[in-house]
Formats: structure tokens, C-alpha cells, sequence
């Protein structure tokens, strides 16, 4: 009797080996139900094993892997299976995982979005098995941080899809996130679907039960971001809405930023107020509290202290108008790397370049650079460009003018900024950028962002970043998770072929009529004209047009409507996505409408059918939520067609 039989012997006990090892054993028979897996465990690589795959670290492995700048934080990977015998092993644990994912792919499987439903596993048998892969990553962060409305299963499948991929970051905004659950427990937006309450302490609760899930993986852990402006002082910032009835003491108003002659929040908002940072004692408080944070959370890698959520709200008082902003933030962050050093903390910090933080610091200087990580985010740019085409400025910088700066919508204004930046800290860095944000819902095809992404990604080393945490909604798969994939492919090579890639997607997604699909969202990319210009502060205020041929469009969406039922009605392990394309077609068709009669001025009707636009997903959500994220997306158009049309 001849059977099916695979021996891994992992190396050492460590729970991100293990879990590989796990996730190995599980994808493995889901492939082959009959195939005998035998685990081995050993602390090191033996002699005395024979025909075994090794999973994990080992000194004996090292020389095999990719060298990379530093082995904890850069991801190389080494594959090297011949008939069922070999090595599955990387640069650091969590390599370890992207090598063992990268192993299942190369045996056929495939995982097209985050979920059970995005897995894509063959029926096959086991044996015999050859697998070479020898890669280091392009570059050292590749996340995604928390935006948007979500479950815990959300946001437990984002986090688990990142290693499929090959991404190894995860940022959780804020102390505690309760905006990003708040939104969608509450259904604000949604009449149709009950309001659940969720507490604080509930709420940590899932943050800790995420945070043991990113811990299993060896992700890298980011942490809060906002909020120090504000917390330290005993005043709650964990969302952007306004307090309507607060009190605080004479000497907490004397912490804020002085504004027009006045302290108080900035439109009543904790974390978009900023503070008097030439105060000794403001400084000492939030860098306290921030050594003390970091003290009980040793778990997270990276710590984010950031300034204030808003522009032109800086201190105007004697002491602050000495120096701009951004030499007051490097005056804070010299002060928060000696009481971290003291303490014994290793956590990087990452500080922020945005809004007036765009104009960099003239006297003073990292004291410490190897603690600081920059993250550059250009929110106000253009995302109908891209960073390569962009790389050169002629013109001068507009002067720094405490509080009457304008954002640049420009990326060479954005890249000119941070290049002033980069020369005063020539430290690790990485992009935080919005692609996912907000600008792909007028991208309905999602064709034009997800090539967008792929050649920003392609471009960050040339602008002299390290990487991209993609600051995004978790569900943004209506119709595809191309751009997401698109993203994570780029970040791991830079130089690999976009269509190829693109093809592979649609083929795993769709099936047989992947490219057919391609083609269709192809055509809707290429006919709308809504992607283009700034997708963040005041909206196009532009009347049209939003299409290049109403007519044409609507007879490619007519046309191709037929192979979507087909697939519907067929038996296919990509039935699912099918349907969801039989929705995305509705929301397309009254979109379509609402555009068409928004370019005409007719303001009532266009409102009538964006209502018809916001109850159809309302109506329809439960059934692709974890593909469509309502509340952005309604709150996207209500803001996008609620500009000043002409009079009827």
C-alpha cells in the first residue's frame, strides 16, 4: 500500500514558528485531506533527520537567506525543497510565516482578499514537491493602520490576509480605537440595522484579543498616533468629534495653544487641538506620559507620537513664536528619547511631516536619529499623480507663516517639503499615504488606483522612503482587492511585472473569465473622470463632466451583465465575487444616473437618486460587508455631490 506522507520539522518552540508550522499543517490537508503529516520538534537543524522540511531560524540556515540591512526588521526569505526535503526559512521569525505562505502559493494556492471566502485552495495531492524561492523585500514597512467602520473580524482578517501577501505591519490608532468600532456598531448611516453599544472596556477588550493575533504572526506592531496632544491631560481623543459640554482647569487651558488671543479646543475637538509646547511643564507631561505608556505596552514596536490633527491652530504666544512647529517637535522629541533611554525603552518612535509639520525645523536636530522613524504624510496631494513624475520643484517654497499655511495638493511641492525634511535626518523612514482612503470610490473600477499604487510603491526609493503603512478602510474590495494587492505586490518588488500580476489576480478571483472582468472594470476606469484631484478637504467643486461616454459605458455595463449571471447561476468557488459584481453593477447604473443629472444642475433629482444610491447599499449590506464599507462610502458621495450646483 503506497500513501501520501510530509515531515516538517520545526526548529525551536517560538509561536510565530509555530503558528507557521500550524497554518502549513492546515492549508496542506485542506489541499490533500489524505496526505499523512508527521511534525518534528528540535532546537536546532539535526543530521540525524532525514527527509524533512526545516521550518524556522537556524545558524545552519543563515548563510541560505537573502542579507538584508537588519535582520528584525527587514524581511528576506529562503524556500529550497527538493522531493519532499528542505528548508523553510527567513531573516527573522516573522520571514519564517511570509516563507511559508509564499511555499503554499508556489503549491497552488491563493488568497484574493481577506476571509475564508478570499481563499482560493486547490484539491490536489501532495508529493514530490519542488519549490525554489530566494527574495529579500524592497522594502522594510509594509502596513496597513486602521481606518474606517469595522468588526472585530474585520479587522482580525485584514490582520491574518497581511503575511498571505507578503505585508508585515499593523498601526492601531489611538490608546484605545473606539472610533473605527463605534462606526460601525452604531450604524449611524444604516436605519435599516440596529444599533449595538459597545464599551470602552469592551472595546479593549478586542484591541488586546487583535493584539495577541499580531503577536502570533511577528507582525509589526504600531501603536496610538493621535492623541498626545490631549490624553496626557486627562482629556479622552480617541475620535474627531467635537465635545459639546467640557470643563477643564485654568491649568490644563493654560497647557493649550494660544489661537487669536484665546486657549481652548480647537472647534471643541481634544485631538485636533494643539499645544504650548514652549511650556517646560506641557512638555514634561506629554513626555511622561508617553515613557509610561511605552513602560506598560512592551509590546508594541513602534510608538507614533504625533502633534495635533489639524492646521494653523499652533501656539501664537511668546515663547512658541520663536521657533516653528517643527523645532518644537524635535525639542519634544529629544526630551521623550532621554526619558526613554533612561527607562531602558528600545521602542522606535515615529514622528510625523504633515500639514504645518511640512516645513521643517531650521535650529534644531535629532539628538538620537537611530530612535526616530519619519513618516511622511502628504494628505492633501493629488492622487491622479504619481511620486516618480513628480520628483522635481522649480519654484519656491511658499514661506512658513504661523498659522496661515496652505497645503500643497501637489506632489512636487509635498516632495520638495520632504526633501527639506531629509535634510535634517537622514534616519529609516516610510510614506503614510491614502490611496485606500477615500480616492478609490471615485475610481469605481478600481483599475486607475490600483496601477496608481503600484507605481507610487515602484517610486518610494526614489524619493528616498523605506516603505508605505497605507493609512485605509479595511474593506475596500467593491469590486476588487486589487489596489490592495497591487500595493503589497509592489512593496515586496518593486520591479515585478504589473500585468502579470494583474492577470494572476483575475484568474484567481473570477476564474476562467478572470481577464473578461479585467477588461469590463478596465473599461469603467478608463470612461469615468472622477479619480483625479485631491480627495481630502474641500471637494471638487467641479461640474462635470464625470464620464467620457454616458452611452458607451452603459453599454459595456448592459453587455457584460450577461456573464456576470452566468457565473451567478453556475456552481464556482468564485461564486461569491460574482454576485458581489451583480451589486457593484446596481450601484454602478444609479451613480451613472445621479452623475449625469448632477452635470445638468438638476440639484433635486440628483439628490433624489444619490438617497436611492445610499439605500441601496444600506439595504444590501450585511450581504457584502466584508467587501464594502457603507459608512465611508456613503459619507463619500453625500460629500462629493453636495457642492454648490447651478440654479434649475
Amino acid at each position: 500500500m503506497t500513501y501520501r506522507r510530509i515531515r516538517l520539522a520545526q526548529i525551536g518552540n517560538s509561536r510565530v514558528v509555530d503558528f507557521s508550522v500550524q497554518e502549513l499543517v492546515r492549508y496542506l490537508k485542506k489541499m490533500d485531506p489524505q496526505l499523512i503529516i508527521e511534525v518534528l520538534q528540535t532546537d536546532t537543524v539535526r543530521d540525524d533527520f532525514k527527509q524533512v522540511i526545516w521550518i524556522g531560524l537556524d545558524d545552519k540556515l543563515n548563510s541560505q537567506v537573502p542579507e538584508v540591512k537588519e535582520r528584525d526588521m527587514d524581511d528576506a526569505i529562503a524556500v529550497k525543497v527538493e522531493n519532499g526535503s528542505g528548508y523553510i526559512t527567513g531573516s527573522n521569525e516573522r520571514s519564517v510565516l511570509l516563507a511559508s505562505y509564499r511555499f503554499l502559493k508556489a503549491l497552488g494556492c491563493d488568497w484574493v482578499r481577506p476571509g475564508v471566502e478570499g481563499e482560493r485552495i486547490p484539491c490536489k495531492h501532495i508529493e514530490n514537491i519542488n519549490v525554489s524561492i530566494w527574495e529579500a523585500a524592497s522594502y522594510r514597512h509594509r502596513g496597513i493602520c486602521i481606518e474606517g467602520a469595522n468588526t472585530y473580524e474585520n479587522v482580525l482578517d485584514m490582520i491574518d490576509y497581511l503575511p498571505k501577501i507578503g505585508m508585515n505591519a499593523y498601526f492601531m490608532q489611538f490608546m484605545v480605537p473606539s472610533v473605527f468600532f463605534d462606526r460601525w456598531y452604531k450604524h449611524k448611516r444604516n436605519p435599516y440595522v440596529e444599533e449595538e453599544n459597545m464599551s470602552r472596556d469592551e472595546i479593549e477588550a478586542m484591541v488586546f484579543s487583535l493584539e495577541n493575533e499580531i503577536s502570533r504572526r511577528g507582525i509589526c506592531y504600531h501603536k496610538t498616533g493621535h492623541g498626545w496632544t490631549c490624553e496626557p491631560f486627562g482629556i479622552e481623543g480617541t475620535s474627531w468629534e467635537a465635545m459639546t459640554d467640557y470643563e477643564f482647569s485654568e491649568q490644563t487651558r493654560m497647557c493649550l495653544a494660544e489661537v487669536n488671543g484665546k486657549r481652548d479646543l480647537w472647534y471643541g475637538i481634544p485631538l485636533n487641538t494643539n499645544l504650548c509646547y514652549s511650556n517646560p511643564e506641557v512638555r514634561n507631561t506629554v513626555t511622561d506620559a508617553i515613557t509610561e505608556y511605552c513602560k506598560e505596552n512592551q509590546h508594541v514596536d513602534v510608538l507614533h507620537f504625533w502633534l495635533a490633527d489639524a492646521a494653523n491652530n499652533h501656539c501664537e504666544c511668546d515663547g512658541c513664536v520663536k521657533m516653528r512647529p517643527a523645532d518644537w517637535y524635535i525639542v519634544l522629541l529629544n526630551e521623550l528619547d532621554e526619558k526613554m533611554s533612561r527607562a531602558g525603552i528600545n521602542t522606535k518612535v515615529v514622528f510625523l511631516i504633515y500639514m504645518d509639520l511640512l516645513w521643517e525645523p531650521i535650529e534644531k536636530r535629532l539628538n538620537n536619529p537611530e530612535r526616530f522613524i519619519l513618516m511622511f504624510a502628504p494628505i492633501t496631494r493629488n492622487y491622479g499623480q504619481n511620486y516618480g513624475d513628480y520628483i522635481s520643484y522649480d519654484e519656491e517654497l511658499p514661506p512658513y507663516v504661523r498659522n496661515q499655511l496652505s497645503a500643497p495638493s501637489s506632489l512636487a511641492q509635498n516632495l520638495e517639503q520632504l526633501r527639506r525634511w531629509q535634510g535634517t535626518f537622514e534616519g529609516d523612514s516610510f510614506d503614510f499615504d491614502y490611496h485606500l482612503m477615500w480616492a478609490h470610490l471615485g475610481d469605481i473600477g478600481y483599475e486607475y488606483c490600483a496601477r496608481n499604487i503600484f507605481q507610487d510603491m515602484r517610486d518610494l526609493r526614489d524619493i528616498g522612503l523605506n516603505g508605505m503603512i497605507s493609512c485605509q478602510i479595511q474593506r475596500c474590495y467593491f469590486p476588487t482587492a486589487l489596489p490592495l494587492h497591487m500595493m503589497a505586490a509592489a512593496l515586496w518588488n518593486r520591479d515585478c511585472d504589473y500585468e502579470e500580476k494583474v492577470l494572476a489576480y483575475y484568474k484567481s478571483a473570477y476564474g476562467e473569465d478572470g481577464e473578461q472582468v479585467h477588461r469590463y472594470l478596465e473599461k469603467i476606469s478608463d470612461l469615468l473622470l472622477l479619480y483625479e484631484g485631491p480627495s481630502h478637504g474641500d471637494p471638487n467643486k467641479s461640474n462635470g463632466p464625470f464620464c467620457k461616454d454616458y452611452s458607451l459605458l452603459e453599454k459595456e455595463i448592459t453587455t457584460f451583465a450577461e456573464t456576470i449571471q452566468k457565473n451567478i447561476m453556475t456552481e464556482n468557488m468564485s461564486q461569491e465575487e460574482w454576485m458581489n459584481l451583480e451589486l457593484h453593477r446596481k450601484y454602478l447604473c444609479l451613480l451613472l444616473d445621479a452623475l449625469k443629472l448632477r452635470e445638468q444642475g438638476k440639484n433635486q433629482e440628483t439628490q433624489a437618486k444619490i438617497d436611492m444610491v445610499v439605500d441601496l447599499i444600506n439595504r444590501n449590506e450585511m450581504s457584502v460587508q466584508k467587501v464594502l464599507d457603507g459608512d465611508n462610502t456613503i459619507g463619500y458621495w453625500n460629500k462629493r455631490l453636495k457642492t454648490e450646483l447651478p440654479s434649475e
